[in-house]
């Protein structure tokens, strides 16, 4: 079973699954796929994570995130690195685009090792679902064309990028085909012939547009440097359940991690369900996993990740973690995607991955738009270009399984932002500790707290309970029905050896079964 957000992606995992692969195959096509079908949200110029394992043989995380840029530059260039505007309706946000704007990315090579190491196919059938779909088009969904729409001024800032978003001279719509016959090409390649020597030229052209000749810091010292990294897991015990989630320098596992203990200590799970003492309850656990965050947790994650894994291990806060608050800056539309998948056979796996909102330029004839994490502000709380060249840059994605003994119960993540911690606590919280159907539990109503700022969805809440909340939190921002902004939870589950799944609704959230033995049906 796959859950993901949207159609296509799906449909190439339920492919893969049907010939025979497993859990990684299935997400990895799946992945290859969205760089294609969800193209606002993902990119092989992108970065993100993945948790995948069985009882068998354990669990691991492999970070793939953008690294800072600019080893061995002897002088600082002068940057393509400008702001621009974007327009949410409700709110307008700024980011950075440009070359400047573009971090190491590893979704390419991250794949590509993630495969190697756990995948059970060829390669070629891997990358089969996403090759049809750039070559020879695809209907674009409502979600992605709206997404698109929002990114307008990025989607239209230079020729290459254009080439991608717009071939007919404006962007997609509901119900459009769009190609990108030079992604479908790429990818062809790399199935077919040496996946080293695709690899290389990916990178050539890398340094050779984004390096400080043209106003990026990409040189070749960061791309022969850069490679994923395999992590072990945090591990948070919870009832009788053990979650694993990214470890640093991840910022989102540790708080997910942090709320969780903060949830035990609460003895969350006896209040009515969407009432005014469970949504004051949920929101004294983000109140205070904000907190968390405010008290020099970013710092720690590189520093001192020990810290943090004693953090998410311990019965009660440590003493950094107590007492400071701080407003942090939000990415309103959080340009992340989720896979979760179970194979037949108990792996499961969860994939969230990035391209920030891409910084306006891809890399002439491969299609590829290149990710803007060095122009977001939420990524780069010490401010623009202060990372040491080299370094892994930190993510709230959160990539999670939750085991039952050591066997997978829930795989799940989320896209969102700063958002994503509170998406995957909440749904953790909604299933652990309220026995809550999975479909309802991930798409209740949601909230999120940064600071002394509180969001939260009223749709489906007992009589009372928004006005509650108004009371505690004064100047809260009510959200009538369900929001994108409050990110989008893909989980599978293996439930009393039966595999269930439910997508986030938020974002176009949909879950596909993998029949064995039957004939892939993969959609226009």
């Amino acid at each position: 079973m796959i859950a993901a957000s949207e159609p296509h992606t799906a449909a190439a995992g339920v492919r893969v699954l049907q010939r025979g692969g497993n859990a990684v195959d299935a997400i990895v096509a799946a992945k290859l796929t969205a760089t294609v079908t969800e193209l606002p949200l993902t990119s092989l110029g992108g970065g993100g994570a993945c948790i995948w394992g069985d009882a068998r043989d354990g669990y691991e995380v492999l970070d793939f995130f953008g690294a800072a840029p600019g080893l061995g530059l002897a002088s600082w260039p002068i940057l393509d690195f400008a702001p621009i505007t974007v327009d949410f309706g409700e709110t307008s946000q700024v980011f950075h685009i440009g070359k400047g704007a573009a971090a190491v990315p590893g979704e390419l090579v991250g794949l590509l090792a993630l495969h190697r190491r756990a995948g059970r196919l060829p390669l070629r059938e891997v990358v089969a679902p996403a090759v049809t779909w750039a070559r020879d088009g695809f209907r674009v969904s409502p979600q992605i064309a709206m997404i698109a729409g929002l990114i307008a001024p990025i989607a239209s800032n230079s020729a290459t990028v254009r080439r991608i978003f717009q071939p007919v001279g404006r962007l997609p719509r509901a119900g459009d085909r769009l190609a990108n016959p030079d992604l479908g090409d790429f990818l062809q390649a790399l199935g077919d012939g040496s996946a080293d020597a695709q690899v290389a030229t990916y990178r050539s052209a890398l340094v050779e547009h984004f390096g400080p000749e043209h106003g990026g810091l990409i040189t070749a010292e960061d791309v022969a440097a850069y490679a994923p990294a395999t992590r072990p897991p945090l591990r948070i015990p919870f009832g009788d359940h053990m979650v694993l989630t990214n470890p640093p320098p991840s910022a989102g596992g540790g708080l997910i991690g942090a709320g969780l203990r903060i949830a035990e200590e609460l003895g969350l799970g006896g209040e009515e369900f969407l009432s005014p003492a469970h949504q004051l309850a949920v929101a004294a656990v983000l109140a205070t996993v904000s907190e968390v965050r405010g008290a020099g947790y970013d710092r720690r994650l590189h520093a001192d990740p020990e810290a943090i894994r004693q953090l998410v291990a311990g019965c009660s806060l440590p003493q950094w973690a107590r007492h400071a608050r701080a407003l942090c800056r939000e990415n309103t539309l959080g340009a992340t995607t989720h896979i979760s998948v179970i194979d037949a056979d108990g792996m499961a796996a969860a994939m969230t991955t990035s391209n920030g909102e891409g910084c306006g330029h891809a890399l002439p004839g491969l299609g590829i738009h290149v990710n803007n994490f060095l122009g977001e502000d939420d990524i780069n709380p010490a401010g623009f270009h202060r990372l040491v060249a080299g370094s892994r840059m930190s993510t709230m994605m959160s990539p999670t399984i939750v085991l039952a003994g050591e066997r997978p119960h829930l795989a799940l993540g989320s896209g969102g932002s700063n958002r994503i911690r509170s998406a995957i606590l909440q749904t953790l919280l909604n299933v652990l500790a309220y026995g809550r159907p999975l479909d309802e539990a991930v798409n209740a109503a949601r909230q999120h707290i940064e600071g002394r700022q509180l969001w939260f969805e009223t749709a489906g809440l007992t009589a009372g309970t928004a006005d509650a909340l108004q009371a505690r939190w004064p100047g809260a921002t009510r959200f009538a029905s369900a929001s994108m902004f409050f990110g989008g939870v893909n989980c599978v589950a293996s439930i009393d050896g039966r595999l269930a799944g439910a997508g986030d609704q938020r974002r176009g959230g949909i879950v596909m079964f993998a029949d064995e033995g039957s004939a892939a049906a993969l959609p226009d």
